[in-house]
């Protein structure tokens, strides 16, 4: 049993490392570094929950519903800036050429 939370942990660290690689490499692309985020995020929340089911302890699951709800938010607040800078630019794009 314990073999079955270390694999799902490592899965969960390359998961948050593919975030992190995703929003190192996209720079100029506001949407993808916001996907990135919430990949990176996704990837928290994942290894909170399996920490808390190895560790029988229900603090870790309450705690992932917080950052769930809050990765929710931050996504409407990110979306509302995307609308209001490709309103002011005119484009997407970090770079303005």
């Amino acid at each position: 049993m314990f073999k079955i939370y270390t694999i799902i942990m490592n899965l969960s660290i390359i998961l948050f490392l593919i975030g992190i690689l995703g929003f190192v490499l996209n720079r100029k692309n506001i949407i993808l570094m916001l996907i990135s985020i919430e990949i990176m995020l996704l990837a928290i929340t994942f290894l909170i929950l399996v920490s808390s089911l190895g560790f029988d302890d229900i603090l870790g699951q309450t705690y992932a519903i917080y950052v769930i709800a809050i990765a929710g938010a931050e996504s409407a607040i990110g979306l509302g800036i995307l609308v209001a800078f490709y309103r002011l630019r005119g484009s997407i794009a970090i770079q303005h050429k």
